[in-house]
């Protein structure tokens, strides 16, 4: 029976959507409970401070949200999601005394499992994808 039920795609791209630009928006106005680690984790780039930084975070993420919207936008959406998602793994990779309980990678924390939760958004843009960009 589920297998002849053929969903809208929308019923994915709509909570992205969600993610993506709530977030997104929480980062631009300074509000997100993330800021301090994404703070700690830009420190490193070039051209803007770290607050600056989080800002343009902000926003990037609200254009992936808008982009998930469209399937003229799926693919812009795809290279800005991944692009942003492989700094969203750098804390647990470069702070793990912050991400991980006693730097255990079997023990994250509240901000390791915030990080870690993200490979279900990647599933779900990884179905989009191959189901827009017919990826057999």
């Amino acid at each position: 029976m589920l297998y002849k039920f053929n969903t809208n795609d929308y019923l994915v791209r709509i909570p992205l959507f969600i993610i993506f630009f709530w977030f997104g928006i929480l980062k631009v106005l300074d509000l997100s409970p993330a800021s301090e680690l994404i703070i700690d984790t830009v420190f490193w780039m070039p051209f803007l401070s770290p607050e600056n930084w989080t800002i343009v975070i902000g926003y990037w993420e609200m254009l992936i949200g808008i982009c998930f919207l469209s399937k003229k936008t799926t693919l812009i959406a795809m290279v800005l999601m991944f692009l942003q998602m492989t700094g969203t793994f750098m804390p647990l990779v470069i702070l793990p005394e912050i991400t991980f309980q006693n730097s255990n990678p079997m023990l994250p924390t509240l901000e390791g499992q915030y990080i870690i939760k993200n490979i279900i958004i990647i599933t779900a843009a990884l179905i989009i994808g191959r189901s827009y960009l017919k990826l057999n």
